[in-house]
């Protein structure tokens, strides 16, 4: 949901309207599936990472505004708090050095970054939550002053009618509430885009979907949330809870909440699209001028804009995409689960397993979502999100199996095989893969560095938990600029 809104207050009229319009959309999506040509000749890729401000002390620092002043930059752009930025990466093929592309240009935006906050004394951290947040940063009035925040934050909290309550239990428990949606302003992600045909799109996005639980737990980056160690990747239940517009006797009935897994395995984009319009109110009924219909018979490419609107405020975990480049239509799957950071190189390896797996997986003889159950794939992404290295998943043919297990013996192969399909070069394939399996050996991402961090902090410098928290965000700084793969990172 990247778009400005400037209108807070919505009419019966604004809603009925939007509804109508939403499904004419949908009927001329549905129409362009069968006939139209979408661009997918060269899958092209994307990367958008979401970023934390943080002073001299670690604390988060409100500054957003002025610093994207100082980067000046059109890839940099604010994000929901006034402690987040998110930069776009230009998309681009991931073939031949496609990766050590990304790592050049990534590495050269957050340095130039860098160097304009520190006028505003901030430095960028890239981690899934910032572990120094408390209660009191995260309210309403740390939202970034864009007032299309403003208004899904009313829209939100107007739909649920009541405070939203966070409840999360793992190593320690968080319990507690809050009149606006500013915690999710904590969930700093990395976010993957793969463009994709419409006749694979199922393929990719159900891949996607079996594969979440295993990104999550070697990708797991956020264990820290208010002080107290939850999951190893606690991003996934703060996001859910955060934007939940439902009250108990909702959730008791049934009803799918905003941040959604999912329930069945799709046999087309359509599917999808038509579950977002079927289940979910609108949130920001903005209704634009163009007849899609119009702009269908006249030859021309519909934007469709209130079908993606509606779109953005369903936040599935694996999100269909509909978009426009240089006027020809394509379609995207963006692979929403895993958190930013720890490094640069951390992150591409992360999108090189993602990408050459879904690949790998999808080109197989048998579909893996035809052997695992839609269920089973769910049960496995929650247990990795609370677990991370340490979850056992439920996997064809095997059973029951640790996450090394599982990626070093079965799904390194695959995802080695996927990248050799983009015409990945074997040594950026190799250095990346390698930094997935050396952290299955190791049994050592990001939540474990952190976890083990601030227990030597507490235990053999005497600190209590918020000085441990700072210290170890300090040190967390430090080693994420050098670029070492974080399974490298000493503790001490």
């Amino acid at each position: 949901m990247g778009r400005d809104v400037s209108q807070g207050a919505f009419t019966r009229e604004d809603r009925v309207r939007y509804r109508q319009k939403v499904r004419r959309c949908l009927d001329v999506f549905a129409l362009m599936l069968d006939d139209f040509g979408f661009d997918a000749d060269r899958p092209m890729t994307g990367l958008e990472i979401e970023l934390n401000l943080v002073d001299s002390a670690a604390e988060p620092a409100m500054r957003n505004e002025e610093i994207l002043a100082e980067i000046a930059d059109p890839l940099f752009q604010t994000e929901l708090g006034q402690f987040n930025l998110e930069l776009n990466a230009e998309p681009r093929l991931i073939e031949g050095a496609g990766f050590a592309d990304y790592e050049h240009d990534l590495r050269s935006s957050l340095s130039r970054a860098d160097e304009r906050a520190a006028k505003s004394d901030a430095k960028i951290v890239l981690v899934g939550i910032l572990p120094t947040l408390t209660e009191g940063h995260l309210v309403e009035d740390n939202l970034s002053t864009n007032e299309r925040y403003r208004v899904l934050n009313d829209q939100i909290v107007g739909a649920r009618g009541e405070a939203i309550e966070l409840d999360i239990r793992g190593v320690e428990q968080l319990r507690t509430h809050t009149d606006s949606i500013a915690p999710e302003a904590a969930c700093t992600s990395l976010q993957l885009h793969l463009q994709v045909a419409p006749d694979s799109f199922a393929g990719y996005w159900n891949a996607s979907q079996a594969i979440a639980g295993v990104q999550v737990a070697v990708g797991a980056n956020s264990p820290f949330l208010y002080g107290r160690q939850l999951w190893a990747e606690t991003r996934i239940a703060l996001f859910k809870q955060a934007t939940d517009t439902r009250p108990e006797e909702l959730k008791a009935q049934g009803v799918r909440p905003r941040v959604w897994f999912g329930e069945r395995w799709i046999t087309s984009i359509f599917d999808l699209f038509e579950e977002n319009v079927r289940y979910f109110p609108p949130l920001l009924p903005i209704c634009e001028d163009e007849d899609p219909v119009e702009v269908l018979h006249a030859g021309g490419v519909p934007q469709l804009s209130e079908l993606r609107l509606h779109n953005g405020t369903v936040y599935r975990w694996n999100r269909p995409v509909y978009d426009i480049m240089n006027g020809r239509p394509h379609l995207r799957v963006e692979n929403r689960v895993l958190p930013a950071g720890p490094t640069v190189v951390d992150m591409l390896a992360n999108a090189a397993f993602y990408f050459g797996l879904v690949r790998g997986l999808v080109e197989a003889d048998r579909p893996i979502w035809s052997q695992l159950t839609f269920s089973s794939a769910e049960e496995n992404f929650h247990s990795a999100a609370r677990r991370g290295l340490d979850a056992v998943l439920h996997w064809p043919r095997i059973g029951d199996v640790s996450v090394p297990k599982l990626v070093l013996d079965q799904l390194l192969p695959v995802a080695a095989t996927g990248l050799d399909g983009f015409g990945v070069a074997a040594a950026q394939r190799d250095r990346l893969l390698g930094i997935i399996e050396q952290r299955c050996r190791t049994g050592r991402n990001g939540s474990v560095w952190q976890t083990e961090a601030v227990w030597s902090a507490e235990r053999h410098r005497g600190m209590d938990r918020p000085a441990a928290l700072h210290h170890m965000v300090k040190r967390y700084a430090e080693l994420q600029r050098t670029n070492e793969p974080v399974h490298t990172w000493p503790v001490d």
